[in-house]
């Protein structure tokens, strides 16, 4: 497959991407200017010349992709003293972000609230995680681009969600309700974090995490109660779009605090 039918492949199935450009080239280098590929969270097509510096460019197209970062990147990668290629040269590559860029979400829950959550989630430009242990609470029609996680670690999902990830916390069981924010806010690199409740259990839970040693200006980014407040009702449809308008004003918060910028860093010799 060419650089530009995964590039069309992949934002068609609502995957952001990088398209990684050679720009200029200084003595002897394995590719000229103007060589691309394309880089995915998952893979890549094209080559601007194999070895360290198609690596090294990788995984810096991987980290603008896991920041959701959309800025415009250069980069003047030094191929004999810092990639330890045998041709020497100077490469001045181009990172271009291409996409809208997919908020991670995690549900914790498949309760009522959660099963008319999830599917708004589905049509945003999300990557929605929907964690429970019972298989049961599942309807049978997932919705394309949710991942279901059935476990009875539903703490220990936590640890393999990437940084940035927006929380929500909609378990049937207030221990693990608990457990599951002490884990959130321990960790303390979410996007947002909303737990279902009510004030009092906010301030029950504040007292347990602050003796578990969670300081206080991380518990103030906990939401709780969770969803726009101008949202009424105690409907599970009600509750889920106040909760879905919570979570699609802090994305696009987030989108707009940091506005495309040229920026460029020098991998020197």
């Amino acid at each position: 497959m060419h650089w530009y039918q995964a590039l069309n492949q992949w934002l068609e199935q609502g995957d952001p991407c990088v398209l990684v450009t050679i720009t200029q080239e200084q003595g002897s280098t394995p590719r000229n200017a103007g060589s691309k590929m394309v880089v995915s969270a998952t893979g890549s097509s094209g080559s601007i010349g194999g070895g360290h510096l198609e690596f090294r460019a990788m995984a810096i197209a991987r980290e603008l992709l896991e920041r959701g970062e959309q800025h415009i990147h250069t980069e003047r990668f030094s191929l004999g003293a810092s990639l330890g290629q045998c041709c020497g040269g100077v490469t001045h590559v181009l990172f271009e972000p291409v996409g809208v860029p997919r908020a991670h979400v995690a549900v914790f829950g498949a309760g009522h609230v959660a099963r008319a959550l999830v599917p708004m989630l589905a049509a945003l430009p999300c990557n929605v995680h929907w964690i429970d242990q019972r298989p049961q609470e599942f309807p049978r029609d997932i919705p394309a681009g949710v991942k279901t996680h059935i476990t009875d670690d539903e703490v220990g999902v936590i640890d393999d969600l990437p940084a940035g990830c927006f929380y929500i916390v909609l378990t049937h069981d207030h221990q693990l309700d608990l457990e599951l924010t002490h884990a959130i806010l321990r960790r303390n690199d979410f996007g947002y974090f909303g737990l279902i409740g009510s004030r009092t259990k906010r301030k029950k839970f504040e007292h347990r995490l602050l003796q578990r040693g969670i300081a206080a200006e991380t518990l103030e980014r906990m939401q709780c109660p969770l969803g726009l407040p101008q949202v009424q009702g105690k409907l599970p449809m009600e509750v889920a779009i106040a909760i879905a308008g919570e979570v699609i004003a802090q994305y696009q918060q987030t989108r707009t605090s940091s506005e495309p910028e040229q920026a460029t860093r020098h991998i020197m010799t």
